[in-house]
């Protein structure tokens, strides 16, 4: 497995990038993230070698910071979310895919613990996402250390493996300026150049709404799950909302409002999409008829990553397998840096 990435690690760019296990993933994780991720790892230079040496994780200390009060659900969901990376592309002879908690040694939180010595508080208090989940997130008690911290493990997580590129989009941006704050705090305070300042790789992410028309979350109930059945991607789309204004059949509607053929633009091939727009400006076709082309298009998308997906479920080990050789890569990755860090801060190594 190891040949493959160390072939091209020389002349690649390391890009690096994590999600949370919060359940099985949506057309909107995948079109936002994982496809760009996949997109990134088979990129290729004109002679045949690889651009981007990859890694991927699944960020389960992260859903500790709002769901430490239920972990239940934490180890079903890093499962279900692994599932989903491998039958997406991720592939384990391109990208080192690997659960943030099983890198031996736990060099994630004891970074974490050494930045956290120099961070300014008012550098976490500032991340708009610190307030704007305490706001979403009401029916849980958000005021702690770890919540509040939320962004600088993410840094840790980042610097640890000296990525040059973080793809994100661009809600996370300022979570990436933070960790090149960090970064530069560290190489000034100890006059260092091992950790870098990586560059955001912002992540092409289409309008992708939910079945309401409202951006497409676990949290609005609104989702396609990667892995729902093909009858209940279609059951899902016959109710989604339309054109507000196109009440009877026969009235004309207006494709540019509509939330239906947002999601055309993205799945749908620009002869469906000139087919779709011509029939509702002019009312040739109904929003029943639109939605079943948009259901066509959906389900041929998914079809492939299904079938991956239900080949890797009749072969539970070979999933652990493949996160427990990508937690020994990131480890030797991961040793690097730590190596360094003590060093510089003067902590003993192990």
């Amino acid at each position: 497995m190891s040949s493959a990435i160390s072939k091209s690690s020389a002349a690649a760019k390391r890009v690096l990038s994590g999600m949370r296990p919060t359940g099985k993933l949506h057309l909107g994780n995948y079109m936002g993230a994982l496809k760009n991720w996949v997109d990134l790892q088979n990129a290729v230079h004109a002679d045949g070698t690889s651009k981007y040496e990859c890694y991927f994780f699944i960020a389960d200390l992260h859903a500790l910071t709002t769901d430490y009060a239920d972990p239940s659900g934490v180890l079903g969901n890093i499962h279900q979310v692994a599932l989903d990376f491998l039958s997406a592309g991720l592939n384990p002879e391109q990208s080192v895919v690997f659960v943030q908690s099983q890198v031996p040694g736990h060099p994630h939180e004891e970074l974490f613990t050494l930045f956290s010595m120099f961070t300014p508080l008012g550098w976490l208090e500032r991340v708009p996402t610190y307030k704007d989940q305490q706001e979403q997130l009401k029916e849980k008690d958000l005021n702690t250390y770890g919540f509040l911290g939320y962004p600088l493990l993410q840094a840790a997580d980042i610097l640890l493996y000296q990525p040059d590129y973080v793809p994100v989009g661009a809600d996370q941006v300022a979570h990436v300026e933070l960790t090149r704050e960090v970064a530069r705090r560290f190489n000034s305070l100890y006059n260092a150049t091992c950790l870098p300042e990586p560059d955001v790789l912002l992540t092409p992410s289409p309008k992708l709404p939910g079945t309401d028309g409202r951006k497409m979350s676990k949290s609005y109930g609104n989702t396609i799950l990667l892995s729902d059945p093909e009858k209940e991607i279609r059951a899902k789309l016959k109710t989604m909302v339309t054109d507000p204004a196109r009440i009877r059949r026969t009235d004309v509607g207006n494709p540019d409002i509509c939330p239906v053929f947002d999601l055309h633009k993205v799945f749908s091939d620009v002869a469906t999409q000139q087919t779709v727009r011509e029939g509702c400006t002019t009312a040739g076709i109904g929003c029943i008829d639109c939605k079943g082309k948009v259901a066509d298009a959906v389900c041929a998308t998914l079809a492939p990553i299904q079938q991956r997906r239900s080949e890797l479920e009749a072969n539970p080990h070979l999933v652990q397998e493949i996160l427990s050789a990508g937690a020994a890569r990131a480890s030797a990755r991961a040793a690097v840096t730590m190596a360094e860090v003590r060093q510089v801060m003067g902590v003993a190594g192990k």
